[in-house]
């Protein structure tokens, strides 16, 4: 059953759905889920089908859009990638007060931007006790740099140091188009396109400021501080939006217990439907079971 809910993060409204299995006793308690979208993603883009499988599954689950995003208070449309981190935060304890969720067993499964997010998340707060991070970035300059030919890349450097000169004298970055900044891949474009069509909530225009944002966001500094909780990356072998050297660094410097799985024959958009969702949740699933269970055993 979705429930419209919002909680607060940095004294700003965010708006989410709550997603509670079937089979819920009076006074039980079951282990949470947080659900983090990517960069220009929203609650209702992917996630809901996540959230059905791990309601089947019996878990509680919460998905909500960042500061800024979807219907959630807040600068629109800005990445912020450390704010986030304090929203996924903020999403724990108000999933943790819910009287059916047990606050000692919350999870938090990210995607694309999401998988940096919760990297970062599940590294400087404890009650993340089980981490999921899908197509993740583990260095945003890296990341950047390795989808882009070196002029393009320059241009991109020089674009980002006149625009952190606007925003420190006018107070405002330059809006710019989504793919001019996110470099959408010829192999699994149209399905992101088909996806964001569909959604009114997706945007098409991203502050310039993103750049800097990225550049300076590295979960990879902080993954080795998860252990010994367990942290599983999944990633594909045909990933050319995020290549698959994200998730492989990342699960290098992790420590245990931890698992990297690398899914054969996809791209990046495709991990969002079948056949490769199945496959997805399925490691996903195993991993939850394993290491947070929905009931206490």
């Amino acid at each position: 059953m979705k429930t419209p809910v919002h909680f607060y993060s940095e004294g700003l409204r965010l708006v989410g759905d709550l997603y509670r299995p079937d089979g819920i006793a009076p006074g039980e308690r079951r282990a949470g889920i947080v659900l983090c979208h990517g960069y220009t993603g929203v609650k209702d883009l992917y996630l809901p089908d996540n959230a059905r499988v791990l309601n089947e599954a019996g878990y509680v689950v919460l998905t909500f859009d960042y500061k800024g995003w979807g219907d959630s208070e807040g600068p629109r449309s800005r990445l912020a990638p450390y704010s986030r981190v304090a929203d996924v935060q903020a999403a724990l304890t108000f999933l943790g007060a819910q009287p059916d969720v047990d606050a000692e067993r919350l999870g938090i499964y990210g995607t694309s931007y999401g998988g940096a997010t919760v990297v970062w998340t599940a590294a400087i707060d404890a009650r993340v006790k089980c981490t999921v991070s899908v197509v993740g970035i583990g260095n945003g300059a890296r990341w950047m740099r390795s989808v882009r030919r070196p002029d393009e890349w320059h241009d991109l450097l020089e674009r980002a140091a006149r625009d952190r000169a606007k925003r420190a004298q006018e107070g405002t970055s330059e809006l710019v188009a989504r793919e001019g900044i996110l470099l959408p891949d010829r192999q699994s474009a149209e399905l992101a396109a088909a996806a964001r069509r569909n959604n009114p909530a997706a945007v098409s225009q991203i502050p310039l400021e993103y750049v800097d944002e990225t550049m300076q966001f590295n979960p990879e500094w902080v993954v080795d501080r998860i252990a010994p909780r367990p942290i599983l990356f999944i990633t594909t072998d045909d990933d050319r939006l995020v290549p698959p050297e994200e998730s492989i660094a990342l699960h290098a410097r992790a420590g245990e217990p931890k698992k990297l799985v690398i899914l054969e024959g996809y791209g990046h958009y495709e991990v969002y439907t079948d056949p490769a969702f199945t496959e997805v949740m399925a490691a996903t699933l195993a991993w939850y079971r394993h290491h947070l269970p929905p009931r206490r055993v």
